[in-house]
């Protein structure tokens, strides 16, 4: 019987998924990286989400793996090259997350037009302004999607009934126009955009991809969406772009820095925590009570497809 260890903090429906394939699974959320080092020889598979980078150090502590179930979207955290060079397989779960991510980005896109985090705040101190708050209308804007896969196609059917020009940009992809987006060139993302969304992985292409010099190229004052990985965007960047009128605001769920102490040791986090264009959410928009679970169910099936049982 091959053995599964979890050493992270997943759904229960993984581990009973996967006793019922004939898995054995050792269910050790607690464990750190050093218990997993000191174990992992023992075992088939090793699942994991946020806790500790999957990388050569720890891929070569089990020689015996055959697969890693990383349950989330993204894979940053795992090193995909050197696993299959290894022979092992690597699956993840964006299927699981992609509708709570499209809600999230789609109810921070709304609270930014809306000025709904200051209105709220200003109530709730007596303060009654109807002017200052006044919001902005979906309706007619053009929105664009840049990566569009699990996440980014979801969140154009969200938008779909809001009566929205909606663009979409994906460089490995081809011929992905379809009932809710339409296949462009950045040329004319550049030229045409109102708000734009981010949902592409972290790679060492993406890293850092809007800055300075990718958002001077809009000729438009834009709203700015990442609900994709801190790392691709330079928040500093982002900060000069408000201040020039380049964004009029920005909805950022992730962070280039996501532990609490080191954020707001960062240089600009003064800035972006007091700026009100800004509005920030902890890394939750793929976390919801749903996709947790449906996460974990995505991994099961995807552990089946594999047939490693």
């Amino acid at each position: 019987m091959k053995k599964i260890l979890i050493s992270d903090h997943l759904h229960p429906a993984f581990k009973e998924g996967a006793l019922k394939l004939g898995f054995e699974v050792d269910d050790c959320p607690h464990y750190t990286l050093e218990q997993t080092l000191k174990v992992l020889h023992n075992y088939q598979g090793l699942a994991v989400r946020t806790k500790f980078s999957v990388d050569k150090k720890v891929i070569d502590a089990g020689p015996e793996l055959e697969f890693i179930a990383r349950a989330g979207a993204g894979m940053d955290n795992v090193d995909e090259d050197y696993a299959r060079r290894r022979g092992i397989a690597c699956i993840n779960a964006p299927e699981g997350n992609r509708d709570a991510v499209a809600e999230h980005a789609l109810g921070m896109l709304l609270a930014l037009m809306n000025n709904l985090s200051r209105a709220d705040r200003e109530v709730r101190q007596g303060i009654w302004d109807r002017e200052g708050n006044r919001g902005m209308e979906l309706c007619g804007r053009t929105v664009a999607i840049i990566g569009y896969g699990n996440m980014g196609r979801s969140f154009a059917q969200r938008l779909a009934g809001f009566n929205v020009n909606i663009l979409a940009y994906d460089k490995y992809r081809h011929n992905y126009s379809d009932p809710w987006a339409r296949q462009s060139s950045m040329e004319h993302i550049f030229e045409t955009t109102d708000v734009l969304s981010l949902h592409i992985p972290l790679t060492a292409e993406t890293r850092r991809l809007v800055n300075d010099d990718f958002l001077s190229g809009f000729k438009k004052p834009l709203l700015l969406l990442n609900t994709a990985r801190g790392e691709i965007v330079d928040t500093a960047s982002v900060l000069r772009a408000i201040d020039a009128k380049r964004i009029t605001g920005a909805a950022l769920d992730v962070l280039e820095v996501e532990k609490a102490a080191e954020l707001m040791a960062q240089p600009w986090f003064k800035e972006l925590a007091a700026n009100p264009r800004v509005l920030l959410s902890p890394h939750v928009a793929g976390w919801s009570v749903e996709s947790y679970r449906k996460i974990s169910e995505v991994l099961v099936d995807k552990l089946a497809l594999l047939g490693l049982h």
